[in-house]
């Protein structure tokens, strides 16, 4: 549902208003006539907003900001006093775990370095900045562990995706192979023999294709399967249940996990969740502040030279004409080859350089 509600003419000592451009628990929602927090929820989406009013001495107004922002107009949302710095300040979420913190900062854009400002610069941030970040440093990650004992050999990529998806996934180039759910047992990449060790990283969290795959490589004759990753849950249904054995990932067995005659897990098959913010966490304490940014700032300078063609972009203004996306998304789904911009507002933002 959309429901209006006033638009605050008030802004609380240490609090800033910020006008959303594009966009559970995360936001608080707006309790109107049948809609409350017992009721409806607020998608919490990453986009960029103006700081439109600021009662905070160390946040101008006019600044432009990029975080976990809400579909609406206007977000009103207090700053804790003394977590501001010059590339970001927190939204004091209390009733979220710590390790969530990364959520509750709004980055600056004016300071932060992987900023381009620019409208097409703004949407690629919005579409690929939170993925690409998990991926680069689940990369980081496996690396750390000599990618399980198989750091002495050829590293090849083999992309999963479905018989409609196989082509667009193909020209992306990011794959040596590229193979659809329901023949990928019967490929010649998929039988070369039990000396090859494996590691799957599941995005989508289908219980019946990850179910195949550890199936595929409990034979003798296949390849060894030495991790199983999960990075997310594109495909999983509230109502379903999984067999498959999860765990929490401490990021303690690095050392070990290199050793390339290492059997599988007695637990087998069990799946590691990654969580970025996690691993990153334990990065901050064993590589320079400074040396993390450089290497964030390059990879991310290569993407944005690598991905323009890789979508069509689509926006979308208006509250009515993303109620009306929105459900013809969750009814018929999306393309690979669209990015669609969502924004509240009925036209298109006017770019002011001058406001940055």
């Amino acid at each position: 549902v959309i429901t209006r509600s006033a638009k605050p003419d008030y802004c609380p000592p240490n609090h800033v208003l910020i006008k959303v451009d594009s966009y559970f628990d995360f936001h608080p929602v707006p309790e109107t006539e049948g809609v409350s927090h017992k009721s409806h929820g607020l998608i919490p989406v990453w986009g960029f907003g103006t700081v439109e009013t600021s009662t905070h001495p160390k946040i101008r107004e006019g600044e432009r900001v990029y975080g976990y922002l809400a579909p609406t107009r206007y977000l009103l949302v207090p700053v804790s006093p003394s977590d501001v710095n010059k590339h970001a300040f927190y939204v004091p979420r209390p009733h979220l775990p710590a390790d969530r913190r990364p959520y509750n900062q709004l980055l600056r854009c004016e300071t932060d370095p992987q900023y381009t400002p620019s409208p097409y610069a703004e949407d690629l941030t919005m579409l690929y900045r939170p993925l690409f970040w998990t991926s680069y440093w689940c990369e980081d990650w496996l690396h750390a562990s000599e990618y399980r004992g198989g750091l002495n050999t050829i590293v090849k990529i083999i992309g999963l995706t479905s018989k409609r998806n196989v082509g667009f996934t193909q020209r992306l180039k990011l794959y040596d192979e590229v193979l659809d759910y329901d023949s990928f047992t019967a490929s010649q990449a998929m039988s070369q023999g039990k000396d090859h060790r494996w590691i799957y990283a599941d995005v989508a969290g289908n219980d019946d294709l990850n179910k195949r795959i550890c199936a595929h490589f409990a034979s003798p004759y296949a390849g060894r399967l030495v991790t199983c990753i999960s990075l997310g849950m594109t495909n999983l249904t509230p109502s379903s249940e999984s067999p498959i054995d999860w765990r929490k990932n401490s990021f303690d067995s690095l050392v070990s996990s290199g050793d390339p005659t290492a059997p599988t897990s007695n637990f087998w098959p069990r799946f590691e969740r990654f969580f970025m913010v996690e691993w990153l966490s334990v990065r901050r304490h064993q590589l320079p502040i400074d040396e993390i940014f450089t290497r964030q700032n390059q990879a991310w300078k290569e993407l944005l030279a690598d991905c323009a063609d890789w979508v069509q972009l689509e926006r979308v203004n208006g509250a009515m004409a993303v109620k009306s996306a929105y459900n013809r998304l969750a009814k018929e789904g999306l393309g690979p080859d669209k990015g669609l911009i969502w924004s509240m507002w009925d036209e298109e933002r006017t770019w002011n350089l001058s406001r940055l």
